[in-house]
């Protein structure tokens, strides 16, 4: 069970507070506050070098790898209603449950069924019919399994663009994570690529709240539920995706989905 929000009759999978986000000096965040809500897709869009990856990034504390991170503000995640940006959370717990995948595909140089197994054998996991049922379903889920079943212990390198970028989906999948963060993640494949992983995506929102970002303004709009539009480090609005791109409050949001700026 997760929290709602009463005024939407939504309910929210997790809840940035007054976030602020720095590197050493270098502020990258300004008082971020926004749900995100279950089993929904949002969209963080805007300019480069608006924030959008860093505020993606701080769902798994990946900027935890780096000296001089600072977070203030939280990361409400539910139904535990736990800050996961506090010091005594450990950033490798907050990674189990918060999947991500990256811009371009990195697949492990290893095999098709090794690339997918990984996260369930970092976990300790070692029951051999448990995780081929879990590979499986991970490969499925990601549109995948058809497709490589006859030659899942070979390189995955041998995969195309699109294939691999399903198998770092389905990597991510096979821990049966709550939240899935997708940094852009077809804007390094062709256009039919492109085409499957939207309709995968959409797909998956059935099972996992999920975070986009993308500079594709006709992809937000076509896959996701919800948009925020980002400026400067600022959240400059949040809403249905309808209504951002239709009819927007803010002036700026205007200008960058007609093309004026960005």
């Amino acid at each position: 069970m997760v929290t709602s929000d009463s005024a939407n009759n939504l309910a929210i999978r997790a809840n940035i507070k007054d976030l602020h986000f720095s590197y050493g000096e270098k502020k990258v965040l300004n008082s971020i506050n926004m749900p995100i809500y279950d089993s929904k897709i949002t969209a963080l869009i805007g300019p480069s070098g608006c924030g959008k990856t860093t505020l993606l990034r701080c769902f798994n504390r990946m900027h935890d790898l780096y000296q001089n991170a600072n977070y203030q503000g939280e990361i409400r995640l539910f139904p535990e209603d736990r800050n996961i940006l506090a010091k005594d959370i450990d950033p490798i717990e907050v990674r189990m449950r918060i999947g991500m995948v990256f811009q371009k595909p990195n697949p492990f140089p290893k095999s098709i069924f090794e690339n997918v197994a990984y996260g369930l054998r970092v976990r300790g996991i070692r029951k051999k019919s448990f995780i081929d049922d879990r590979v499986e379903k991970a490969l499925e889920q990601a549109g995948l399994f058809q497709e490589v079943k006859d030659r899942i212990h070979s390189s995955a390198l041998a995969l195309s663009g699109g294939q691999q970028q399903r198998l770092c989906i389905a990597r991510a999948l096979v821990t049966e994570p709550e939240i899935l963060l997708l940094d852009e993640p077809t804007s390094a494949l062709d256009p039919v690529s492109t085409g499957h992983i939207e309709d995968l995506i959409v797909e998956l929102k059935k099972t996992v709240t999920i975070v986009i970002v993308t500079h594709n303004l006709h992809q937000a709009g076509r896959a996701s539920d919800y948009t925020a539009f980002m400026y400067l480090g600022d959240l400059i609005e949040f809403g249905a995706t309808e209504k951002v791109f239709t009819t927007p409050t803010d002036q700026r949001t205007e200008n960058y989905i007609t093309g004026r700026f960005g």
